[in-house]
């Protein structure tokens, strides 16, 4: 089966690069904004063998997993362009709901249930399923923004901060070219609500609404601290605010983050 554009994304007039193998698409993306494309066109593959996660963790999809960049130029800030996410992270979970219909029925209440990380992941019964990452580069006059999406579709890494776990784990039996066509969709919608940062804050909204450990105890490691205390919201710049024992209310932009009881432990 060949990778396809779902027939929204393709009447909204997106491009569509697929590889049978490649290092990244990331790194496609981006270079193809170099050489002047300005999207929005997507780059997937079923197999990567060099891409970059958050603080540079290996990102490898081995095949059948999916990897997917969408490469859009625009006339936002940086900080503007980093709430992007928030939206891939909808549009992402909007997806795999949809292809999960046959596993829902056939699982009944054994079956997946799906939840947003802060700030990028995808969580199924609080093992990470989907990792989301972005990068911005300047190129003319204005802001090439890049998001990858990887999906466990038929195998997780092992050892990572974060239990991972697979669609195939999860008794969802699809592939990674069906998944990415619901993707695909699904972004369009998403995007168009975030609309350039205009509709953040009813992205913001959603979010929320689907956000794994919204009220609980939360410990975000950033670099050589630790903060500890309960996740309470995210503000209307996409940060972390922890309210602490204290009952101070503490942003957070950036850092690795941890649940219930492995946060009153530390986790390494």
């Amino acid at each position: 089966m060949a990778f396809t554009l779902g027939p929204r994304a393709l009447s909204a007039g997106y491009k569509l690069a697929a590889f049978e193998r490649t290092g990244s698409t990331n790194t496609e993306a981006i270079e193809h904004a170099r050489a002047g494309e300005r999207g929005p066109m997507w780059f997937v593959t079923s197999e990567q063998t060099a891409g970059r996660g958050r603080r540079q963790r290996a990102w490898i999809a081995p095949r059948g997993n999916l990897a997917a960049s969408i490469l859009e130029v625009m006339d936002v800030t940086p900080a503007v362009a980093a709430t992007l996410g928030f939206a891939a992270g909808l549009a992402e979970e909007a997806a795999l709901e949809k292809v999960s219909l046959e596993a829902a029925l056939r699982l009944g209440e054994g079956r997946p249930r799906y939840a947003l990380k802060w700030p990028n992941d995808v969580l199924a019964g609080g093992r990470k399923l989907v990792g989301i990452g972005l990068e911005a580069e300047a190129v003319g006059n204005g802001l090439a923004i890049v998001v990858g999406i990887g999906t466990n579709v038929v195998a997780a890494p092992e050892g990572t901060p974060t239990p991972a776990v697979s669609l195939a784990a999860l008794g969802v039996q699809i592939s990674a070219e069906e998944l990415f066509s619901a993707l695909s969709d699904a972004w369009v919608e998403f995007r168009g609500i975030w609309d350039n940062g205009r509709g953040f804050a009813e992205i913001r909204k959603l979010w929320l609404e689907r956000a794994a450990g919204l009220g609980e105890k939360v410990a975000i490691h950033t670099g050589a601290m630790t903060l500890e205390g309960i996740f309470d919201t995210i503000d209307d710049a996409g940060c972390l605010i922890v309210r602490t024992a204290e009952g101070r209310l503490v942003p957070v932009a950036a850092g690795e983050v941890f649940f219930g009881p492995v946060a009153s432990v530390g986790a390494a």
